[in-house]
């Protein structure tokens, strides 16, 4: 962390730059000795110098005074743990001056609020009775409230929303955080199991449920959706590669993917047969081929997202907010064929009978000729 050093920063920006007192001095319109008591913290400039000396050293006014309104993350970082340590040892209301004065000083440095407003909320139980807690909650609101309104950085300031709801949650008051929340379940779904803790406080298990569905949902795809890139990536090391495609297929089954949204399974299929073909491994390449064009042709069009028994709820929420636009019935059928037929990936399959025979199902099914 850097402190305000005026006298420091003037006597060094002067030397080196070669300049003398006189000469500042002469510059500022002020005496030799004010610049000497200057550099010797005898006294301090008038502010009204302030933009003129850093004109004159090319640098900011907060440089000049030896301050930086923003911590480092390293710096964030260390005073996280230190007052961490300090609220398992020290009296908790020393504790919690010492935050304060860290909030003050660096009140325009936004990630260093989130944290802060993080560590209260994680220590604010050690407050002696249930109103000052309340009072440090809202405390933590405040900051909240001051990152979504004066930051840019949009990630710091969702973060900052469901630290806002978590902390009305704490305090009995769902209705706010179902507020704060939208009563929304767009993707992205981090806040989705705080929404689902306020629908249960206010009684309403159905919306609760639907909240957990939906983000169970998401994150089995959000699971699945990276899969054919990751296994392209590992392709090159056979071990690595057949275990992962284990798992990948294991989540879609036990979750029957195919039948939620056929074009993940599809693309885990297809993933898996240019990775088995990289390693010359044309039978299991052929088998993987095969379980792509059977979903294609039995499972993909017409083609929607959709629930199922586990997934029970959450029919009516994808047609109000289906994740994706699917694509005409054409270009996807195109895109099918093209995909098996066109892809270079699969030119050493090319002589294969199992593989023209997957060629002429996909064309007798799509249209092709």
């Amino acid at each position: 962390m850097r402190e305000i050093n005026i006298t420091k920063v003037i006597a060094a920006n002067r030397k080196e730059k070669g300049i003398t007192q006189d000469k500042l001095a002469e510059y500022l319109g002020v005496s030799k000795a004010s610049v000497s008591k200057w550099e010797t913290a005898q006294s301090y400039p008038d502010i009204t110098l302030l933009p003129k000396l850093a004109a004159y050293f090319n640098i900011s006014i907060d440089e000049l005074m030896g301050y930086l309104p923003q911590m480092t993350k390293d710096d964030i970082r260390k005073t996280y743990h230190q007052l961490a340590a300090k609220f398992s040892s020290q009296p908790f209301d020393e504790v919690l001056e010492e935050c304060r004065e860290v909030i003050k000083k660096y009140y325009s440095c936004f990630p260093l609020l989130f944290e802060m407003g993080k560590l209260l909320l994680n220590h604010f139980m050690l407050a002696k009775g249930k109103e000052k807690q309340e009072a440090l909650l809202q405390e933590i609101i405040d900051l909240c409230v001051r990152i979504k309104e004066e930051s840019d950085d949009v990630w710091i300031a969702k973060q900052a929303n469901s630290m806002e709801a978590l902390c009305y949650l704490v305090m009995n008051q769902p209705l706010e955080a179902l507020e704060l929340l939208d009563e929304t379940m767009k993707p992205p779904v981090s806040d989705n199991f705080l929404l689902a803790r306020a629908y249960q406080m206010t009684g309403n298990i159905e919306k609760a449920k639907l909240a957990l569905q939906v983000s169970l949902y998401q994150h089995l795809l959000g699971l699945l959706r990276p899969a054919e890139s990751y296994l392209l990536l590992i392709a090159d090391t056979p071990d690595q590669f057949n275990q992962a495609l284990e798992r990948f297929l294991q989540v879609s089954q036990i979750f029957e993917v195919e039948k939620l949204d056929p074009n993940t399974g599809c693309l885990l299929y297809l993933a898996a047969a240019q990775g088995y073909t990289m390693q010359a491994n044309q039978e299991q390449a052929l088998k993987m081929l095969e379980n792509y064009a059977r979903i294609c042709t039995t499972l993909l069009l017409p083609y929607t997202l959709k629930g199922d028994a586990f997934f029970d709820s959450i029919d009516d929420w994808l047609k109000d907010y289906d994740i994706e636009a699917p694509r005409n019935e054409k270009t996807i059928k195109a895109s099918i064929l093209q995909s098996v037929a066109e892809n270079p990936a699969f030119t050493p399959l090319r002589d294969e009978p199992k593989y023209q025979a997957i060629i002429q199902h996909l064309k007798k099914y799509l249209g092709g000729n």
